[in-house]
């Protein structure tokens, strides 16, 4: 078991490699945005990556984050599907256990894996969180939304409109940190991703003020774009996706955001694209009734398994 705080070249070739076949065995990513951004980009002094090989391959990755100090450390990993059902990955969540004050860890698993939900079993987590991946064909009638009185669409301009984004951002998004907490690092970093487009990324302006009062950031999945080092592994064909919704909370209940979401799935359908998806906590009931009511449908779910301190 190698055990690193930064990923050279080489292993980033590794992970990406990795993460490609699951992607095509399984059918969906092993790991969240986040922690891939981390990757293709080396990893971060707070973060540490687990790899694990097996006759001259990576058989397995995980990557540990250690920085919140609130809710306490996360992990996702991936195992080759070759090299499965061998004790791979309880290894590496052993391992990151043992990197962690008191053995408490939140563990990621995309997907309604069987196997994921008998070994987060097998050693003592427990349900913690549930996201629904939902999905909407875009060739399904769309119907517009009216905007608010005063409110007027536009595109991010990344020169002009970051400071103000990040504020409205975090206000949007105060009781979710991993999303609120956003830095202009954070949003750098994916404005500088392959699939980032200023096209896509639509924002509501206040006709008054110029100020943002909520936004629409689209990404396409699978799609051609600029290219990096790191090469994007796909296994289907290009898919749009609501990135992210938000509105200023002195803006909710006004329509807002169901209109900002129509123009956005607009945009997507405008590409020629057949598909949209989104993420969404089960929790937040009234997104998922606003999303049903668009005609989204649930697709997957993403569990966060909890380990408490020993």
């Amino acid at each position: 078991m190698q055990i690193t705080s930064h990923l050279t070249d080489a292993e980033i070739a590794e992970v990406t490699e990795l993460v490609a076949i699951v992607l095509q065995v399984d059918g969906l990513h092993p790991l969240s945005e986040h922690v891939w951004l981390h990757v293709c980009h080396g990893g971060d002094s707070q973060a540490q990556h687990f790899l694990m090989r097996r006759d001259g391959v990576l058989a397995g990755y995980a990557h540990l984050d250690t920085t919140d100090e609130v809710a306490g450390p996360s992990a996702e990993f991936a195992v080759h599907p070759e090299h499965r059902r061998i004790g791979i990955g309880r290894a590496l969540v052993q391992s990151m256990l043992r990197e962690v004050p008191d053995q408490q860890l939140r563990l990621w698993a995309h997907g309604e894996q069987k196997a994921a939900i008998e070994l987060a079993r097998s050693m003592n987590f427990t349900n913690s969180r549930v996201l629904w991946q939902m999905r909407r064909s875009l060739r399904a009638p769309l119907n517009p939304a009216s905007l608010p009185a005063g409110i007027s669409l536009r595109t991010f301009n990344p020169e002009l409109d970051a400071k103000a984004w990040l504020e409205i951002n975090s206000r949007a998004f105060a009781d979710h940190p991993e999303q609120g907490g956003w830095r202009l690092t954070d949003l750098e970093r994916r404005m500088n991703e392959p699939w980032f487009s200023t096209d896509g990324f639509i924002l509501g302006i206040s006709d008054g003020t110029g100020e943002i009062a909520g936004f629409h950031w689209t990404k396409v999945h699978g799609a051609t774009g600029r290219k990096t080092h790191v090469r994007q592994a796909h296994a289907h064909e290009a898919i749009g996706e609501v990135y992210v919704v938000g509105v200023d909370p002195a803006r909710q209940g006004t329509g807002l955001g169901r209109a900002l979401t129509i123009a956005g799935l607009q945009y997507l359908r405008d590409l020629g694209l057949n598909q949209a998806m989104l993420y969404v906590d089960v929790a937040n009931s009234s997104a998922i009734s606003l999303y049903t009511s668009l005609g989204f449908t649930r697709w997957d779910t993403d569990v966060l398994y909890q380990r408490d301190a020993r």
